[in-house]
């Protein structure tokens, strides 16, 4: 009898242990992805010099760090964290010719709020839509388009906007989890290029970027 007990009591702690970690109010997860940020851009032209030329946006890929403060067992809060650098590349005509035309640092920080379906399972499915504000930094001007215009300064105006995520956590033991993600921010921005032969050009570019996120969470 002493046996059994002792072998029920060991079952019992196997059990607990294995038990998904569950996200209840209260809980703080720390996810650490990593992302790529691919634009949905579209442009208007490089105006008033080069009407009907436009340019194009590259992919980034980086890591990311976020948090989410569970306020209740079904709503959290997230707010992330990570840098990418993007170039600008002339689609068509003179400016298509040059290729490269200027790079960017970007820096947006996106705050959302979630909801949870499942805070008990061992897959935890959310959805979660929030705000965005896009600080564009570190402008610089491509050698190809100096070398043809001379000195150029670039400056990119920062944004405000919404986002959307759908995302699911996949518990791995007790305190860890994988989690896949993905984002729509609307990111819009009207960059400035002020060039020593062609004076003045603008361009209006909507970036709206897919959000692409995989990585490993933990329940503090």
């Amino acid at each position: 009898m002493h046996i059994r007990s002792l072998m029920l009591g060991a079952a019992a702690i196997a059990g607990a242990l294995a038990t998904p970690a569950q996200a209840k109010q209260g809980d703080v997860l720390i996810r650490l992805r990593g992302i790529m940020v691919a634009p949905n851009e579209k442009s208007g032209s490089i105006l008033p010099a080069f009407p009907g030329e436009k340019v194009s946006v590259d992919n980034a890929v980086t890591p990311e760090l976020d948090f989410t403060y569970m306020a209740t067992d079904h709503i959290g809060f997230e707010l992330i964290a990570a840098t990418t650098k993007h170039s600008a590349s002339g689609r068509t005509g003179t400016t298509g010719s040059l290729g490269k035309l200027a790079s960017t640092w970007v820096l947006p920080p996106t705050l959302t709020a979630q909801y949870h379906f499942l805070p008990d399972g061992k897959i935890r499915p959310y959805v979660g839509a929030g705000v965005n504000y896009t600080v564009f930094y570190n402008e610089k001007a491509s050698g190809a388009l100096e070398g043809a215009v001379g000195d150029t300064k670039v400056h990119m105006s920062d944004s405000f906007g919404l986002a959307g995520q759908a995302g699911v956590d996949i518990q791995l033991n007790d305190r860890m989890f994988l989690n896949l993600d993905v984002k729509y921010i609307d990111i819009d921005t009207t960059t400035r290029l002020s060039t020593t032969a062609a004076g003045v050009q603008k361009v209006r570019v909507h970036l709206d970027p897919f959000v692409f996120g995989v990585g490993v969470g933990f329940k503090l």
